[in-house]
């Protein structure tokens, strides 16, 4: 079984939906990225806007001014930084910086200069499925089959990304649990993974933290807190690596890896 990866997330933000405030600090940033990487994350992802439905966005300045100074110091301190952003603008700043991965939760499609912007640089790049920015996508949740609909989005993402000379090895696509998607299409998504594996390319899990999770565990009027959704989220992350997924996107690193390598010693 080959190892499913634990990609940490870092929101370097004020409005995160999990999360939001508690890592604007450089140093409290750096120090968690490091602590993430000591449970188990082989990749710490750096964000600098939050994608919360429902945000606002920030500027291309002020999302670059959050994150580089962070993505500087982990890569310094040799961990493996991916930079969770649509703009091709930071992309290149933060890999210039030390940055080896980008996750795009746009597809390529908000910044048509991005995919050549990772191409140049022989980034590896995470691809999501994507039908708007954070204050317009709770509208374009209307699918007549979900599965088959994402499945075919994302194999255009896939496409674009590597006629724009992206690295075929380096190439991750992510079908954007939800991201313009209600909590059926996400449990529909999940179901029918078996499709989204027919693409032929490695696929990142990420649901962490979710308001699907909360609506399952708390019921749809009274979701349960994000921070209580940790263990439905190991419970996914070990569930998926026993099907081999490339890796999951989590904000508790321990738990996820734990159920993983429990997941992994069962299929061994």
């Amino acid at each position: 079984m080959a190892r499913t990866l634990v990609m940490g997330i870092l929101n370097v933000t004020p409005d995160s939906f999990s999360d939001g405030g508690r890592w604007v600090d450089t140093d409290a940033a750096v120090a968690h990225g490091l602590a993430m990487v000591a449970d188990g994350a082989a990749i710490v992802d750096v964000g600098g806007e939050s994608t919360r439905p429902d945000s606002d966005r920030v500027g291309a300045e002020e999302e670059l001014a959050r994150v580089l100074p962070v993505v500087a110091a982990l890569a310094d301190a040799g961990v493996t930084v991916s930079v969770d952003t649509t703009r091709a603008s930071v992309a290149a700043a933060t890999l210039d910086a030390g940055a080896t991965w980008i996750n795009d939760v746009s597809g390529g499609l908000a910044d048509p200069r991005m995919l050549g912007a990772v191409a140049a640089r022989g980034a590896s790049y995470i691809t999501m499925h994507w039908r708007g920015h954070a204050r317009e996508m709770g509208a374009n949740a209307v699918y007549d089959d979900v599965v088959a609909e994402v499945r075919a989005e994302l194999a255009a993402c896939r496409d674009a990304a590597l006629a724009a000379g992206i690295d075929p090895g380096r190439l991750v696509l992510d079908p954007g649990i939800g991201f313009a998607k209600t909590a059926e299409h996400n449990w529909a998504l999940l179901q029918g993974w078996d499709a989204l594996d027919a693409l032929g390319f490695p696929l990142l899990l990420a649901v962490s933290r979710k308001r699907f999770l909360g609506s399952l565990l708390g019921g749809p009027d009274a979701p349960r807190p994000p921070v209580g959704r940790d263990v439905a989220t190991a419970q996914l992350s070990g569930h998926f690596a026993a099907r081999g997924v490339w890796g999951v996107r989590v904000h508790d690193v321990r738990s996820s890896a734990d159920a993983i390598a429990v997941a992994e010693r069962m299929g061994a």
